[in-house]
């Protein structure tokens, strides 16, 4: 079958689009899916580029959201799960860890699955909608639906707001009825944003994103609520995180799902206790998550912002994009 395979660690032209990988078969308690469709993450660069205290087995075929057509039906699997069902694939196996780096993913003609992976798609939802959702929009959608920290009429500032987790967060905080500050580091951005239904827009490369939410809504007080923002979302990290604290309402919340730009940054407790903050992690997504996701869209309450859609012998130049920070929303591959 046709892949993308990583054979070793280094740079993207380690990723080779072969055409001779062997196919997958059905084993116990396992499925194969024929792959209509794999999204791309962040997380696949971080792959490719090999992360400390993670041994990859090598070669892998890469990529951890598909959604996909079952193919093969392996022993031990419930009769519930048949051949032609559309499915959406949790990308985490509880023996093995995540598709595409502990065991092959979706950039691939076929994948194989284990049964308690299987998400059912219903009618109305496509094989690339769905295959946006499990990394970035069931993060977004665990971090505030989930953890309730997101109310109507509050006013939310998003770093990193063009992005997968970006734009999820921009749709569901609009979604909950909140006042939403989506914070791009370009105009093309900026403006996307503004479509996508952002009530104010920053461009951080320009403005510093906490100055001017003390000059919009008035400098946070220790002994009132007044001024500043309801909540911070903020999944960089790095230099934006003490920027982040000076922005936030007393009894505000900051909201933390990864750090891509740095885990380690400079903190300053004094805020956190002066203005009674929150800070609120959260990690991962799980199955009710995504079927709540394709539930909103099947009702077409929110659509997935998919920037491009890829064939599977480009899908190096959707890595390429997502590195570079080239992307609004998400890039999709179709075998």
């Amino acid at each position: 079958m046709r892949a993308v395979v990583l054979r070793q660690h280094g740079g993207l032209d380690q990723l080779e689009h072969v055409n001779d990988f062997p196919d997958p078969r059905a084993d116990d308690g396992h499925v194969v899916i024929r792959v209509k469709a794999s999204s791309l993450n962040y997380h696949d660069v971080f792959t490719v580029r090999g992360m400390p205290g993670i041994k990859v087995p090598l070669p892998i075929i890469i990529g951890l959201d598909l959604a996909g057509e079952i193919l093969e039906v392996g022993p031990g699997v419930d009769p519930k799960w048949k051949k032609g069902d559309r499915v959406l694939v949790n990308p985490l196996n509880r023996q093995k860890g995540l598709m595409g780096e502990m065991l092959n993913g979706g950039l691939a003609e076929k994948c194989l699955v284990a049964e308690h992976q299987l998400i059912r798609v219903p009618e109305g939802v496509t094989f690339e909608q769905a295959a946006s959702l499990p990394v970035a929009y069931g993060t977004a959608h665990r971090m505030l639906i989930t953890h309730q920290t997101v109310k109507a009429g509050e006013k939310v500032l998003i770093l990193g707001a063009s992005g997968g987790v970006g734009t999820g967060c921009v749709i569901l905080a609009k979604m909950l009825g909140a006042e939403v500050i989506a914070c791009a580091s370009s105009p093309d951005k900026i403006e996307r944003l503004k479509a996508l239904g952002a009530d104010h827009v920053v461009n951080y490369k320009e403005v510093d994103f906490s100055k001017w939410a003390v000059e919009k809504y008035g400098k946070p007080q220790r002994r009132t609520y007044e001024g500043g923002v309801d909540v911070v979302i903020n999944f960089t990290g790095g230099d934006t995180w003490l920027p982040s604290l000076r922005c936030v309402k007393r009894g505000g919340r900051i909201l933390v799902c990864g750090a891509t730009a740095s885990y380690d940054p400079k903190e300053d407790l004094r805020y956190i206790w002066s203005f009674e903050l929150k800070i609120i992690g959260s990690n991962s997504f799980y199955d009710d998550n995504l079927i709540a996701l394709m539930d909103l869209i099947k009702q077409g309450r929110m659509k997935p912002m998919i920037d491009k859609t890829l064939p599977l012998s480009e899908a190096r130049e959707g890595v390429r994009l997502i590195q570079e920070r080239e992307v609004f929303g998400k890039v999709v591959v179709t075998p």
